[in-house]
């Protein structure tokens, strides 16, 4: 066997060996995806829920993707004197973030920083309000920091993630808009 030979082997297994994990992210916001005024009604649920999936790269790299989940719902908004909206229901927001991961060198504890970008589909979202800009997607950065806490074969990822969206789904002037800034504290669990 010549040396071409061996060189594609010995960087083949080590690829081949990179562990790819998924699992389940549920999270919290710490902020408010919708904005209201002027005795607009609105609510979003509590949570963000989804699948998340890592390849694991060399040198303690790694790219994660998220597909995660939100709810929200509008009721009774009324606008200025000219327009006003009525009842909605089931508005669902789907964000997909891709990060690039670095794992710090440790053991069983390994802090990690996550960064890229973020894709976010609105549906269901109606107005009644002729003109108003809305958008069903958008695109952000996002920036985050967490822990890996690795338990036999489960990895608990606690982390605080931040999102600057390039642009509103929906801005409907003195009456409901989408909040470009965006904070979560999550927690996902992978095999």
């Amino acid at each position: 066997m010549t040396i071409k030979a061996i060189l594609p082997l010995l960087f083949a297994a080590p690829a081949l060996a990179q562990p790819f994990s998924a699992g389940l992210k549920v999270g919290l916001p710490l902020t408010d995806f919708v904005n209201t005024v002027n005795g607009a009604s609105a609510s979003t649920q509590r949570y963000l829920v989804g699948p998340t999936a890592e390849l694991h790269l060399p040198w303690g790299f790694g790219v994660e993707v998220d597909a995660l989940y939100r709810h929200f719902n509008y009721r009774d908004v009324i606008g200025s004197t000219t327009s006003a909206l009525g009842s909605v229901s089931n508005v669902g927001d789907w964000e997909f973030p891709l990060l690039l991961k670095y794992r710090f060198p440790a053991k069983v504890i390994r802090p990690y920083i996550d960064a890229g970008v973020a894709f976010d589909r609105l549906s269901g979202f109606t107005s009644a309000v002729t003109g108003s800009p809305e958008k069903g997607t958008t695109m952000g950065a996002v920036v985050g920091a967490g822990i890996d806490i690795h338990i036999l074969i489960l990895h608990v990822l606690p982390e605080v993630r931040y999102t600057r969206w390039t642009s509103q789904h929906f801005n409907i002037a003195n009456v409901l808009s989408s909040n470009q800034n965006q904070a979560e504290v999550m927690v996902g669990i992978t095999f």
